[in-house]
């Protein structure tokens, strides 16, 4: 699963990272969390990568109510195609959401669960595999919400977590975007576990557990533990 995550490249690096016209208007952010807004890159009219925020937790087309959002933060890649929830956007609304690490917790003993960040070796910014939807509430507007993907986590990160976000090579991101592709066959190959040894994985401080924290604290190593007093 995917919890949390972070965006705190510079704006130019995220408009480098993905190929777009201008720097987008972006805050670092060091906690984001479900039913928070979050950057999603889709392909324009005129074939171009556009940034827009969309809501995280999809709400379908379909819903009676936009609460149904807040239990549709993650969907497995291996199913999404098939799921009600998701088979209509995964076949005409994909997106990439731009990310620089993403958070799991392990158990830590007695001390609860301990929070992980987890980074490209390069700390270079990566594109989770998203799901878009559009949803009409009665007083008219729309709210544009996304889902995540998931897929089995390989080798050392399964051992803090069995599930990580779907993260799609550069060279996939075109037929990721592309509307004209709708078969789950031929979009399969890209929702694979990434490379563990791509991966930096570090423990932080718990201050990420609250979601009001959204600042560099959150990325802090934890206090080492206290000694026991009768060792």
């Amino acid at each position: 699963m995917c919890g949390r995550f972070t965006l705190t490249a510079p704006s130019d690096a995220v408009r480098d990272a993905f190929g777009l016209a201008a720097a987008p208007a972006l805050e670092p952010r060091f906690n984001i969390a479900p039913g928070q807004d979050v950057a999603t890159l889709v392909v324009d009219g005129e074939g171009c990568r556009a940034l827009a925020l969309r809501r995280w937790g999809l709400v379908p087309y379909w819903a009676k109510d936009p609460k149904m959002g807040s239990r549709l933060v993650n969907a497995r890649a291996e199913t999404a195609a098939e799921k009600p929830a998701y088979r209509d956007a995964f076949r005409r609304r994909r997106c990439l959401v731009p990310a620089d690490g993403f958070y799991e917790w392990a158990a830590a003993g007695q001390g609860g669960r301990q929070p992980w960040h987890i980074s490209r070796r390069d700390a270079g910014c990566f594109a989770i595999a998203g799901l878009f939807e559009r949803w009409r509430p009665p007083e008219g507007g729309w709210l544009e919400t996304c889902v995540l993907l998931t897929t089995a986590a390989p080798g050392r990160l399964a051992s803090i977590h069995d599930r990580m976000p779907v993260i799609l090579p550069p060279a996939g991101w075109p037929l990721w975007l592309d509307p004209a592709v709708n078969e789950a066959s031929a979009l399969a190959p890209l929702l694979r576990p990434s490379p563990a040894e791509d991966f930096e994985l570090r423990q932080v401080s718990r201050r990420v557990n609250d979601t009001r924290h959204d600042d560099p604290r959150c990325l802090e190593s934890p206090p080492p533990p206290e000694p026991e007093l009768f060792a």
